[in-house]
């Protein structure tokens, strides 16, 4: 259970201060008739409903900065990218002060060779975590690009288009003993993390890596570039290098910019068409809802207390099961921060809308049954997150929950609470 999962179930409990708000003073406040106990509670009626409007106003704005952070991240990726694509500078003039600072900033680990990539077979060996996180994050795109047949491989012809573009002036030999030290399991291609390992020996095997570092200008130019390098380290180890964030192979030879519009615009498109569909089957789906409550002769809240929320939050559930089945730390985090952002939005989006039909139409609220299950619900979850490992039998147990929730709610309003 990753800090980001412990602070999405902090900002799911922030949420239910609302519930609170009206829940508490309904329980005393009296009357003789259900209009008398709303003209009681309005002021809290009114008070929840600002500070839904608030948290969710708050709410959006955690996730606008955090969008902002990895667009900053972006950019700074962006710089290293866009100096090799434009041909400015070679594979090794970009990456070099990377492989310098974190595999030996004396220089000790950098071959000394006289020329060319003679020290390819010394090459390789002895890669640091940070430098290959900072080589899979600049060169995962142009590793899609070049993977023409989307095979997941490089095969030799194409590893060496990809090296002449980037200024490596390799020659066939030399392409043919790097390919040989490479293709690990021999079968024709080089994989995304052969291919690292293999542009991380071009760059420690290539005689322009030596330079002198004598002058102050130099020395300074150095220090920069080894900060914008860490700079980048830093943003990219955060994200812990289980899985790599794939690009449509349909949008990888464009630019970063141009895929973020792309990105965006499609993003949109869904957004607009799924708002279209709501809009068209919600107002049916409550009525189908009512009309199953009436053949089973249910109440109509448990009904709706099991289908709704799967209706409702759809979305959550597929996506959170998709990023759970790739079972890496980083999509675990996805799949539990989508689910808990899930309750935060319905504990200030919906919630706001609920406390203004309650102060603008003067009415009563009677729900403390379910506000104890969906409250006590959101608790439980908040204490499972506590712990460090997220194992099996807890998450059985907090499937049990649910039904749990609906025995409850059904004890409760039995004993008289609403």
């Amino acid at each position: 259970i990753t800090k980001e999962t412990k602070h999405a179930s902090m900002i799911m409990i922030l949420t239910t201060i609302p519930y609170f708000l009206i829940q508490v003073p309904a329980f005393f406040i009296k009357g003789d008739t259900s209009a008398e106990i709303a003209q009681g509670e309005k002021i809290w009626a009114c008070l929840a409903f600002i500070i839904c409007i608030s948290g969710f106003v708050w709410y959006l704005g955690i996730h606008v900065q955090a969008s902002k952070e990895d667009e900053e991240k972006f950019h700074r990726m962006e710089k290293i990218k866009d100096l090799l694509t434009s041909g400015k500078v070679s594979l090794t003039g970009a990456l070099c002060n990377v492989v310098e600072t974190f595999d030996g900033g004396d220089g000790s680990n950098i071959a000394t060779n006289g020329g060319g990539y003679d020290a390819i077979n010394n090459g390789g060996e002895g890669i640091s975590i940070e430098t290959t996180e900072y080589l899979r994050n600049v060169l995962i795109m142009p590793f899609q690009k070049y993977d023409k047949d989307q095979s997941q491989g490089l095969q030799k012809a194409e590893l060496g288009i990809f090296l002449r573009d980037f200024k490596e002036n390799i020659s066939s030999e030399e392409l043919d003993i790097l390919f040989e030290k490479y293709d690990k399991d021999k079968n024709g291609i080089i994989s995304f993390d052969e291919f690292i390992a293999a542009c991380h020996s071009i760059i420690i095997s290539s005689k322009s890596i030596r330079r002198p570092q004598t002058s102050i200008s130099s020395t300074a130019s150095r220090d920069v570039e080894t900060s914008f390098a860490k700079s980048v380290i830093a943003a990219a180890t955060e994200d812990d290098g289980e899985e790599e964030e794939e690009v449509p192979h349909d949008l990888a030879h464009l630019s970063g910019e141009e895929q973020q519009y792309e990105i965006k615009k499609r993003a949109f498109t869904m957004l607009g068409f799924g708002t279209f569909l709501v809009l068209l089957f919600s107002d049916p789906m409550v009525d189908v809802m009512q009309e199953i409550a009436v053949r089973v002769h249910i109440s109509p809240f448990y009904v709706s207390f099991i289908l709704a929320p799967l209706a409702s939050n759809a979305s959550e559930v597929l996506a959170s099961t998709y990023y759970a089945s790739k079972k890496t730390t980083k999509t675990i985090t996805v799949a539990f921060s989508a689910l808990l952002g899930a309750a935060a939005m319905n504990n200030t989006f919906c919630l706001s809308i609920f406390m203004g039909l309650i102060y603008f139409r003067g009415l009563a609220w009677e729900f403390t049954a379910e506000t104890i299950a969906i409250v006590s619900c959101q608790f439980f979850i908040y204490f499972m997150t506590k712990g460090d490992t997220m194992t099996a039998s807890k998450g059985l147990i907090i499937l049990s929950f649910f039904p749990f929730s609906i025995a409850l709610v059904a004890i409760l309003e039995a004993l008289g609470f609403d």
